[in-house]
């Protein structure tokens, strides 16, 4: 299967050229615009996913040697999320290539933080299936390096972490209110106040409920940091 022009620069950009290009193909190609002739990335997402939990398990388990469990694991979550997936796809162009369907292009599609993060784990998969664990880890060491390099050593998310300072304190789980929303259809944004019950409350907006929440979360607990 021979590659158009806009995946071979592609293949350049992730410094791997495929000997079954019909998986990268595959990789990028959205649930959309599946067909009885055209296969989705979704399974290449559920393997990618595993093989980037295995390299970067490792990849922790090496870097520091006195972390505990309790300490590895948040740094693990922050390193596999969907966020960060999306951030590296963002990186390598990865959305310039999707294919997708008409109405997931109308709505935004290519910058949508989800079908990113997905498509990356997808890539993984291909580069996995493509050339076996030991280019794959490569791979994903290539562009998650200076990522488990700069992980925090308290790595939870925001909204855990406030979460379990309300808990310290017997209060009751913080609350995420959408206070406003603004922008077009396919690209909305969102603006969320993360509030306490002693009525303290921090505002975030972004491009997605879930960004504008930890966004929320991370600027509140900035706030109690000051005050406590």
């Amino acid at each position: 299967m021979k590659l158009g022009a806009e995946l071979k620069a592609f293949e350049t950009r992730i410094g791997h050229q495929f000997k079954n290009t019909a998986l990268l193909s595959r990789a990028v190609t959205h649930s959309s615009m599946s067909s009885s002739t055209r296969s989705d990335n979704q399974r290449m997402e559920f393997l990618g996913d595993r093989v980037l939990g295995l390299v970067i398990s490792e990849a922790l388990y090496v870097t520091d040697m006195e972390a505990a469990e309790g300490q590895l694991a948040p740094r693990f979550n922050a390193l596999v999320r969907k966020e960060t997936c999306a951030d590296v796809a963002r990186e390598i162009g990865l959305g310039e290539v999707l294919r997708l369907g008409r109405s997931e292009m109308i709505s935004g599609g290519r910058r949508k933080q989800a079908l990113l993060g997905d498509a990356m784990e997808a890539i993984i998969a291909a580069v996995y299936l493509d050339a076996g664990y030991d280019v794959a880890r490569d791979f994903v060491l290539r562009f998650w390096k200076t990522r488990i390099e700069g992980v925090e050593e308290d790595a939870r998310d925001p909204k855990t972490a406030l979460q379990e300072w309300a808990q310290a304190r017997r209060m009751s789980p913080p609350k995420y209110i959408e206070t406003a929303r603004s922008g077009p259809d396919h690209a909305p944004v969102f603006t969320i106040s993360a509030r306490l019950e002693s009525g303290v409350e921090a505002l975030a907006t972004a491009g997605s409920k879930r960004q504008a929440e930890q966004a929320a979360a991370k600027a509140l607990l900035s706030e109690l940091e000051k005050t406590s």
